[in-house]
């Protein structure tokens, strides 16, 4: 039923779409002689057009008037649209419960991923840290940095049913 709906919007909007290039096509550009560009010559040059060509002004109105109709027809299909939607969205709690699953299952991988990386630039840091202690020392009589040992990063992992973060130490 969605897809058939989004169907008719589509239809509708190109619909539209084709109406106003053709009310384009129709209006003369040039009615307004550059000579006297004022508002009251602007709107008796196109009076004077659309009584000397009476049949376009009816042809235009009628284009305006169908555009209008599918413009409101539109808004209809897509509030239309909108109850479905919110309809369709309103799952059982099995449904509702696997899209949270799916959900967070790629916030877990995420967090499996820039944990990874994390470790590696700790590892990067450490070894940097030990090139460096030796003169640190030497030169500052103190540790560059401590606390390797205790340094850990979370890891989501599963065993198909229950969830669970552990702190890996790296």
């Amino acid at each position: 039923m969605i897809d058939q709906i989004q169907a008719e919007i589509t239809t509708l909007k190109s619909q539209i779409q084709v109406l106003q290039q053709e009310r384009s096509t129709l209006t003369i550009n040039n009615v307004i002689s550059s000579e006297d560009d004022s508002p009251l010559a602007i709107v008796e040059a196109y009076r004077r057009h659309a009584r000397e060509n009476p049949q376009l002004a009816v042809e235009l109105k009628g284009i305006e008037d169908a555009i209008a109709a599918l413009e409101i027809q539109l808004q209809q299909k897509q509030v239309q649209l909108g109850h479905w939607q919110i309809e369709s969205k309103q799952l059982t709690p099995q449904q509702q419960l696997e899209e949270a699953k799916q959900v967070a299952q790629v916030h877990a991988q995420r967090i499996n991923q820039l944990a990874a990386e994390l470790g590696t630039e700790i590892r990067l840091l450490k070894a940097c840290a030990d090139r460096l202690s030796p003169i640190y020392w030497q030169v500052y009589y103190k540790p560059f940095i401590t606390g390797f040992k205790t340094i850990s990063v979370p890891h989501v992992r599963s065993d198909g049913e229950v969830w669970t973060i552990v702190n890996r130490i790296v």
